[in-house]
């Protein structure tokens, strides 16, 4: 019988479902965790899978793992989607799996997208993982110390997978060109390069790769049955390369922590690039100029007070012009700040002086720096023996200011660098002005 074409035949699921694997040996990366001999692995070929939680970014293969699971498994498996199942459901499979428990039974719940369940819903997972009715495995794309209930959590062991590698996704890429699932059965004639481009193109997920190739297959010039990709068609179909971000979700903070981090150690390049990643991804750049404001003098403070005024500038720019304009704003303030000295003494001062207002909130303001605005307070000496600075000389009392309980703390200990030494020269001055002052009282 002659075979027909690619497009006579009937295609029912994504080649990344057709393709999905059921056994460890044709699963594609997460060496760490199923190399030969690592725990993940032994656990499921040994089949004791207790409660876990996947998290990694999308395509990594979470899913996946669980689908091998479920063939390796001698467990009743139940697929759940946190999308379309409420707590009526939960509550009716979970008495189900207790029934199952009774004749000695297992019961694997399999949640997809967990971090999407709400307290409530969590919650009715909890007693029946707590007394082994059912071994709970979730599947998040968020961090889930932060997405999934503290006491939840702590019943399950947490099992992080990375974003494959390049030279993962072309393995599997070039499994879907040879196998008959794919489209071992047809003869794609692809120009050189096309799958590398798919691989880099894919950023770590799997089924964003499977998915484009099946895309740009299907693009392609077809006769009969052979099917010519060239580079030029790729092209069409990938115009723009997607950026891995999530305005709300861990990447989002990954990569601000990144920008901060690098202008610390003073590198603009790097500091430059992630801020092109923040704002290429659609990140609202008054939040990259409020994060660069607060570094300004967090990181920076008075070895460049300069820095704090470039800094809510570029905040203004960014506020009177907006995106794509202000690109160039932001660059100028992240470079700056990169290459600016650094003292965080600022910083280093108030969470020492946040410290100490936390442990000592009943101490007095002493009566001397008190304000006396009436006769009542004058009479219980509010403001007496206040000593008016700009009545000496040198600008300066041997008053003490702090609580009793706190004289002679020193929060703010400026270092040498840039601006900040004459800020240093200027504090010794002072400090050891006031120690004559008080000495010869």
């Amino acid at each position: 019988m002659e075979q027909g074409t690619f497009f006579e035949r009937p295609v029912h699921q994504p080649l990344a479902a057709r393709l999905r694997p059921d056994t460890l040996e044709g699963f594609v990366g997460q060496q760490h965790l199923l190399g030969e001999g690592k725990i993940l692995r032994r656990l499921i070929e040994n089949d004791q899978v207790s409660s876990m939680i996947f998290w990694g970014p999308p395509g990594v293969g979470k899913t996946t793992l669980a689908t091998i699971i479920a063939h390796k498994t001698q467990a009743d498996f139940i697929d759940f989607s946190a999308v379309t199942s409420g707590i009526k459901e939960i509550r009716t499979v979970m008495q189900q799996a207790d029934e199952n428990r009774r004749f000695g039974g297992k019961t694997i719940v399999f949640v997809d997208e967990i971090h999407r369940f709400n307290k409530a819903q969590q919650d009715a997972f909890l007693p029946f993982v707590e007394k082994g009715s059912i071994i709970l495995i979730g599947a998040t794309t968020e961090n889930p110390s932060f997405e999934v209930n503290s006491a939840l959590l702590s019943r399950c062991k947490v099992f992080v997978l990375h974003g494959l590698e390049e030279k993962d996704i072309l393995q599997l890429l070039r499994r879907a060109m040879a196998d008959e699932k794919g489209f071992g059965a047809y003869r794609v004639e692809m120009e050189e390069g096309v799958l590398e481009a798919i691989a880099a193109f894919a950023n770590g997920d799997a089924r964003s790769a499977l998915s484009t190739l099946e895309m740009v297959v299907l693009n392609g010039d077809t006769q009969g049955n052979r099917i010519t990709v060239t580079r030029e068609g790729m092209e069409q179909c990938i115009s723009k390369k997607s950026l891995l971000y999530d305005k709300k979700g861990d990447e989002h903070y990954n990569i601000i922590s990144a920008l901060h981090k690098s202008m610390r150690n003073s590198d603009p390049d790097a500091a430059v690039y992630w801020l092109a990643r923040m704002l290429e991804a659609g990140e609202d750049p008054l939040y990259v100029a409020r994060r660069i404001v607060r570094f300004a003098s967090e990181d920076v403070g008075l070895s460049d007070p300069h820095a704090l005024e470039m800094a809510v500038a570029a905040y203004q720019a960014c506020h009177y012009i907006g995106m794509p304009e202000c690109s160039v704003h932001l660059t100028q303030a992240v470079v700056h700040l990169s290459l600016a000295p650094k003292s965080n003494a600022l910083y280093m001062a108030y969470e020492a002086a946040k410290k100490d207002a936390l442990e000592t909130l009943a101490q007095p303001v002493p009566l001397h720096i008190r304000n006396a605005p009436t006769r009542l307070m004058q009479e219980l000496e509010f403001g007496k023996g206040y000593q008016y600075a700009h009545d000496t000389k040198e600008k300066v009392t041997a008053m003490q200011c702090l609580p009793e309980k706190l004289q002679g703390r020193a929060y703010y200990c400026p270092t040498g660098e840039g601006l900040e030494k004459r800020y240093k020269d200027r504090l010794e001055e002072i400090r050891a002005l006031k120690e004559r002052l008080h000495g010869n009282k």
